[in-house]
């Protein structure tokens, strides 16, 4: 822990300036001709949306991890990953939102991607809760990792609902389906490649960033009921 957490300031400047060059790449890139230049929201929608699904799927891996080994390590991963899921997810929802007032005409549909994005999102919100709500650490810790751990499920729902049911949400941005035809394609690639690396690392960052504070409470909480109990 204490290596990744040297390391987070090189990964910063690293981040800035991944950012910078996808920032450039986005405002340079050419419109769609259907979307205009509403397309330019998709570089910041499609990669939170990854991210979104990242970080719950590394948070999954954290609490068997916590679960399996008791390891502290672990649940302060678990602790610091679930509000920058959250982030994304919450960053997600709000630039889909946007991109569909234009394009569908509607802030909000109840579509099986949006709505199982929203159930991410609360199961975010839900862990951090139950992390703040219970007064005993290990009961939170092993509330938390297994709330996690059944709320994996909705990961391959959000992931294949636009395979499994015919949905309003585009298909995938990567890749292509064989009744949707190819994904994004030609000059609006590039970009929107940078930009997920960028907010990869963004992501690892503010993880850590998060993980470096998450410590250093305890071990402050720790130090002062040391002194308590000393007094």
């Amino acid at each position: 822990m204490k290596r990744l957490i040297a390391m987070n300031r090189w990964l910063g400047w690293l981040t800035l300036i991944l950012l910078a060059v996808s920032l450039w790449l986005v405002f340079n890139a050419p419109i769609d001709y259907q979307q205009g230049n509403s397309v330019r929201i998709l570089y910041i929608h499609v990669p939170s949306a990854k991210m979104a699904l990242f970080v719950y799927l590394a948070l999954t891996v954290f609490s068997i991890w916590y679960l399996w080994k008791k390891s502290e390590t672990a649940d302060i991963l678990v602790e610091a990953s679930a509000p920058v899921g959250a982030a994304f997810a919450l960053v997600t929802l709000a630039s889909g939102s946007i991109w569909g007032k234009p394009m569908w005409g509607t802030w909000w549909a109840w579509d099986a991607r949006l709505t199982s994005m929203l159930v991410l999102l609360i199961l975010y919100m839900g862990i951090i809760a139950i992390r703040n709500g219970i007064d005993d650490p290990v009961k939170g810790a092993r509330a938390t990792a297994v709330l996690a751990i059944f709320g994996a499920v909705d990961l391959p729902i959000i992931h294949f609902s636009v395979v499994w049911w015919r949905t309003l949400h585009q298909p995938p941005s990567f890749g292509k389906t064989a009744s949707a035809g190819p994904a994004i394609t030609g000059p609006l690639l590039p970009p929107l490649l940078w930009m997920s690396l960028t907010f990869f690392l963004l992501g690892a960052y503010l993880i850590l960033l998060k993980a470096r504070e998450t410590q250093g409470r305890r071990t402050l909480e720790h130090l002062e009921a040391q002194r308590r109990t000393h007094v």
